[in-house]
Parts: C-alpha cells; structure tokens; sequence
C-alpha cells in the first residue's frame, strides 16, 4: 500500500518520510485509521481519506497495492462547541485564548488522563502539541497547536477552528465572566497609583480580580486587533 500525505501533514513523519510518500505492507488487521498514527500522523489533523480514488473512513481494512491520499483537515474547521481545554505547556496561549474571549479551561498540574476527562467530559477540544496525547483513543475530539510562539499558536487556533470572539470579557486568571463595576465597589482593592489614574473597571464574577486597561494596555490590545483581523 502507497500512503501520500498531504504537505501539511509531512512534519508529522519520520525524516525518511518527509517526502509524503510512505510505502507500506498490510498486515491483514490493522485499520487505515491505525497505519497512519503508527507513521506519526494523528487522526485529529487528517481530513479527508481516498482509497483507490473513492472516499474512505478510518476503518478502513487497507490491502496491498491500495493507494491512499491522505489530506489535511479542512479549515476553518466547525465544532459542535468552541470550548477548550490547553495542556500545561500552553499557558501563554491559553491567557491569549481568553483575552479575546474564548472559553478555555487550563490547569498546570494536570496529567494525560484528567486533561482527556476534563475534554470529554466538558465537550472541550484538547489542544496540546503532545502527537501521544492526541492519539489516545478515549479522547473526543482534539487539535494540534502549531507555532513556537504563543501568537503564532493564537493565529494557527483562531485560522483552524475560526471561533466568534468576545474581547475583554473573560479572565485571564480562571477563566470566568468579567462585568463592568463602578469604581467605588473595588476601590478598596486598588493601589493608590491605581485609584487615581483609573476610572473604568471591571471583575471577574468567579474569583473576583479586579481590572483595568493599565501599563499593558497597548500590548493586549495589540493581541485583540491582531487577533480580530485573522478572525475576519
């Protein structure tokens, strides 16, 4: 069976394999689905597969001399939800996630089988550059974060899942909604730098904390315009 990759999905690959083309010999048992995360490539990143010119699922029983096309998952990608949980390797991605608004559950101490309970049971796309994790067979649904830097990695999510954007409404911190708040109801929370500089507000409705467009303002909004600009 001759396995051909899509470009997209060669970085996947054993070196020898960059090529895309993958020769290989069916065992009789095995499952399509099964040969290719066996090459590295996990099944949440592969899109549409054509045996033989014709359609094909995962489970599919290959033989020798099929040939395979294996393409990319199609972008934007549409979710049923667009909730997320992030591996303990993400936070700088997940406090981008929230600042524009999506609903992303991370933890820095959580191991392989409560992220994985954590997105199963919430209905959270786990998002993780772990291709172990990824390839788990009791996880529901799952992404692989491209990029090394956490704005890459924002732009990669925002280009695939393509999710609507509420900026400046959850917090960075945990995770809840923020809602405006008059001055005087956090004042006694405030530097006194703070008190006098600041007149708008507004808290987290979970854990409390307080905030304000303050030092890091233009980085942040720089995050939310960029952000917006690749969402459109």
């Amino acid at each position: 069976m001759e396995l051909n990759f899509a470009e997209e999905l060669r970085f996947f690959l054993a070196p020898r394999h960059r090529a895309g083309r993958v020769t290989v010999t069916c065992d009789g048992t095995s499952s399509l689905g099964h040969v290719i995360e066996a090459l590295g490539v996990p099944l949440t990143e592969v899109g549409e597969l054509i045996v033989n010119k014709t359609r094909a699922g995962p489970s599919y029983q290959p033989r020798d001399g099929d040939s395979v096309l294996v393409k990319t998952v199609r972008r934007p990608q549409h979710l049923p939800v667009t909730r997320f949980v992030l591996d303990v390797h993400l936070g700088a991605l997940a406090r981008r996630m929230r600042l524009v608004g999506l609903d992303v559950s991370y933890s820095n101490d959580l191991d392989d089988d409560a992220l994985i309970e954590l997105a199963n049971s919430g209905r959270r796309v786990l998002l993780t550059k772990d291709r172990g994790l990824l390839r788990r067979r009791k996880l529901w649904r799952g992404g692989y974060v491209r990029g090394q830097r956490a704005d890459e990695q924002l732009e990669d999510v925002l280009g695939r899942f393509a999710p609507a954007l509420a900026p400046w409404t959850r917090c960075l911190s945990c995770n809840g909604s923020l809602v405006s708040v008059p001055k005087q109801d956090v004042e006694r929370l405030l530097l006194p730098g703070t008190r006098r500089t600041y007149q708008e507000f507004s808290r987290c409705t979970d854990c409390g904390r307080v905030y304000w467009r303050g030092a890091h303002r233009r980085r942040l909004e720089a995050i939310v315009a960029a952000a917006t600009r690749s969402a459109s």
